[in-house]
């Protein structure tokens, strides 16, 4: 998505396919703005402080060669340009930050600086940038069955317990007619209950809910099992809980669709098996010349930070304060990873994050949706974290059965992480 915008900066500028910092910098530029208003206040963690959503203005930016660029908006527009917002949005779908792959560079993010120079005006500096890779990212999507997604709303006394025995009703009902057709069993199943906070593992709450939604979703390699599936959602409303609707806007004709379920694939390609792109423009076709690119140098090892080191050794103090009051958060999914950035709201507060939320600690503390590794990768520019966390996402994008498939609610679930600090520390 960047490509777009460091084209008119190569173009505008003349830098050519060596001038890697200054397409490092292009290549940030694009980075802010394909995802529009999310760097203007959109999905900001201290979204209360953002202004009239309904008139959300998008980013602009304001280019001064390969040094720096203005990150604003239009005037008279809703929301906001602040260190944060567009901290928030440079890490978002960020593995390494160290090494951010792109195919006209490889960027480094770790120097870049965010520097508040007036009200919803941001300077950023300091990407650098080496050499391409010698391979292409390939990412293909393929059919892999069906799947879908029932969701039912149920009221009254004891509406979680209701919704969840209505779920797992309405599942055996459809699965016991799946295999009297000879249809074979579902693939995959989740049952779980909008409302009472399943996401949250064991730390969900419990509450005494009035209204809850059971929601249901199986898989299965044919159309005609998720179709039984999909006419008995409408059983409920009249077989199961008191207090259970069938006719809302949560279904399309009031039956669930059947949709087909994609795979994401991706793979690395050697660039030197495939034929250089050619252009046709006004009658003339032009061959492309790309960089071969060559092997990445390794990323230099992470020292610790002698104040985080400091925080450890001398004791965190009489008190322990939420993540979100020394941080703001913002998650995003690449496949089956996600990314949680976690950025210091002054950089006095780094020291006593970076001593508390290990790589481990976030594995731990998310261990009820994460399968894979996470490793944390240090932003010094922005006084950030970046964690990544793979197998994280029940396979990511349409083949997940999950509510957030796309782990946008990872950094608000992190952002409850209970932090040691001193007592005297000013929060």
């Amino acid at each position: 998505d960047s490509a777009t915008t460091l084209g008119v900066l190569m173009h505008e500028y003349g830098w050519t396919p060596d001038d890697h910092d200054a397409l490092a910098m292009g290549s940030l530029a694009g980075h802010i703005l394909e995802c529009g208003p999310q760097v203007t206040g959109g999905i900001h963690t201290d979204w209360h402080t953002v202004p009239d959503w309904e008139n959300i203005g998008y980013p602009v930016i304001e280019c001064h060669g390969a040094e720096h660029f203005v990150v604003s908006k239009p005037a008279g527009t809703g929301g906001l340009v602040t260190r944060g917002t567009v901290s928030e949005q440079i890490l978002y779908e960020v593995g390494d930050p160290a090494r951010y792959r792109l195919p006209d560079v490889c960027c480094d993010f770790t120097g870049v600086t965010v520097t508040e120079a007036g009200p919803d005006r941001v300077v950023v500096r300091g990407a650098r940038g080496q050499a391409p890779g010698p391979h292409y990212k390939l990412s293909a999507a393929y059919l892999d069955g069906y799947r879908c997604v029932a969701q039912l709303p149920v009221f009254g006394i004891d509406a979680v317990r209701k919704a969840r025995r209505t779920g797992e009703a309405l599942l055996g009902r459809a699965r016991a007619m799946a295999l009297a057709r000879g249809l074979g069993d579902f693939e995959k199943v989740a049952v779980g209950v909008v409302g009472a906070e399943d996401g949250y593992g064991p730390r969900a709450r419990a509450f005494d809910l009035r209204e809850a939604i059971a929601r249901v979703a199986a898989t299965h390699p044919r159309r005609e099992a998720l179709e039984l599936f999909s006419r008995e959602a409408r059983v409920p409303g009249v077989s199961f809980a008191p207090g259970t609707t069938t006719g809302s806007a949560l279904m399309f004709n009031s039956r669930p669709v059947v949709e087909p379920r994609y795979r994401l694939f991706t793979c690395l390609v050697d660039k030197a098996r495939l034929a250089p792109p050619r252009v046709t423009l006004d009658g003339q076709c032009v061959s492309v010349p790309i960089p071969a690119g060559a092997p990445l140098a390794e990323a230099p090892a992470a020292a610790p930070r002698a104040d985080a080191a400091t925080a450890t050794a001398t004791g965190p103090g009489g008190r322990r304060v939420p993540l979100v009051r020394l941080a703001w958060g913002r998650s995003g999914d690449k496949g089956n990873t996600s990314n949680i950035a976690v950025i210091a709201r002054r950089p006095a507060f780094l020291p006593f994050i970076e001593a508390a939320l290990s790589a481990e600690a976030v594995k731990a503390y998310l261990a009820h949706l994460v399968e894979g590794a996470v490793v944390r990768h240090a932003v010094p520019g922005l006084h950030a974290l970046n964690f990544v966390l793979d197998g994280a996402l029940d396979g990511g994008g349409p083949s997940s059965l999950r509510p957030d498939p796309m782990g946008k609610g990872m950094a608000q679930q992190l952002l409850e992480f209970d932090i040691p600090v001193p007592d005297d520390l000013d929060v």
